[in-house]
């Protein structure tokens, strides 16, 4: 374990509060102490960072990721790069759940949690949209693999293999491609709702994708917890925001990758992916990914509705939570930069203010998917801390002017110089 650190007369934004100027004592991982007075360090060997005019601030949780494996650990070493000390996998092979939870230990790696397997139909989301542009024999022998839920029976087996996995989460998919160039195929109503009741039966939380706003007020109905997107094909209405309150559900719009979905985004993303404070932490591929579009609409989706969607829910007092939807094979997204853009977005297009859309990405999130033990700066949490120069509460912009990012109080190797 890292010697105790004190990190003192900064700003600090706790999750829910700020604090003008503050210290924080971290000692075995873990906040020991946040303080309005000056603390002195408890030994010689404590590293003392004093950093006037800095703001310090909870890990950010990107709520909405699809890791992939490779040799560098790309994902979640670039993650934590950008500040993201923990990613929420919507999707993963369950066979290489155990692999990402050992990158995962890597001190330069993001957290990670996940659903492994998704409740997947065959013809089903994502199946019908990875198949829209990749039929290679290797893409198609790994779908066949996936769950072909058909029956009540197949839905307590795939609940089972989901307790197996010590999956974090249960995430469910019904998608109706209202909007979309694809039309996958829908599991039947019935059988997610069975699955909704298995999964609480057991303990999980449960968690739905839909991009239109019929799939989402039918899937709301089955009695899920919270949406892994808003919805795009239209403007919100009274039913849908009420279906939303019935069930006490969180959205997590993901309304950056909403933009790639319509090209509507892409000059924003060109942005971030040529920004210095990006361009430096990312390579040149990552970066032409980002510039380009998913390109999936057929006309009827726009980035309008999904923006007024957000607005609506939150005025509504609806939970809205950060995840970027950043996946590997994916186009318009990188891994935390896009987190750092979908927080911009709440604030210049769904009137977030910035601490609304820091709390989004930070104690909200962590309270929505059950991550108890982060999310905010406080006594006995995890030290999942993220130091930026100026101050993000007035200018959201300023989440990217990275300094230091720890994960259990343990310095990101990229950061070592502000230790120095």
């Amino acid at each position: 374990m890292a010697p105790a650190l004190l990190i003192k007369d900064v700003r600090i934004f706790d999750g829910e509060n700020e604090i003008p100027s503050g210290s924080v004592l971290v000692e075995d991982g873990v906040i020991k102490q946040v303080s309005t007075e000056p603390l002195a360090a408890p030994s010689i060997s404590t590293t003392v960072i004093s950093k006037p005019g800095y703001t310090l601030i909870p890990g950010i949780i990107d709520g909405h990721i699809h890791a992939h494996i490779d040799d560098k650990n790309t994902v979640l070493k670039q993650s934590l790069n950008f500040g993201v000390t923990t990613v929420c996998d919507m999707h993963q092979e369950a066979e290489n759940v155990a692999k990402l939870r050992e990158f995962a230990q890597d001190p330069d790696a993001a957290d990670f949690k996940t659903s492994s397997q998704s409740a997947t139909v065959l013809g089903g989301w994502p199946a019908a949209v990875i198949t829209a542009h990749d039929k290679s024999i290797e893409t198609l022998a790994t779908i066949a693999t996936w769950p072909n839920i058909k029956t009540k029976a197949d839905v307590e087996a795939y609940i089972q293999e989901r307790i197996n996995d010590k999956a974090d989460y249960i995430k469910l998919l019904h998608e109706d491609g209202n909007g979309l160039s694809v039309k996958p195929t829908l599991m039947p109503l019935e059988l997610q709702k069975a699955l909704v009741e298995t999964a609480h039966k057991n303990g999980f939380l449960t968690v739905a994708h839909a991009l239109s706003r019929q799939a989402t007020l039918d899937i709301l109905r089955t009695g899920v917890d919270g949406m892994t997107h808003t919805f795009c094909d239209g403007p919100p209405t009274k039913e849908v925001i009420e279906a939303y309150l019935a069930n006490n559900a969180h959205c997590n719009p993901t309304l950056v990758a909403i933009g790639s979905l319509t090209t509507e985004g892409q000059k924003e993303q060109e942005k971030y992916a040529y920004d210095p404070r990006v361009q430096k932490l990312i390579g040149n591929e990552a970066r032409q990914r980002l510039c380009a579009c998913m390109a999936m609409n057929n006309g009827m989706s726009k980035t309008k509705y999904a923006y007024q969607s957000v607005r609506e829910l939150k005025a509504a007092g609806i939970d809205i939570i950060l995840g970027s939807d950043s996946a590997g094979p994916a186009l318009g997204t990188a891994f935390g930069v896009s987190a750092h853009h979908e927080l911009a977005t709440m604030v210049n297009k769904c009137g977030f203010t910035p601490k609304e859309a820091l709390r989004s990405g930070t104690s909200l999130v962590a309270k929505r998917l059950r991550l108890r033990d982060r999310g905010r700066i406080a006594e006995g949490l995890r030290a999942d801390l993220v130091l930026v120069e100026g101050n993000p509460l007035e200018d959201i912009d300023n989440t990217l002017n990275l300094r230091g990012v720890w994960k259990q109080g343990i310095l990101c190797s990229t950061y070592n110089s502000i230790s120095a």
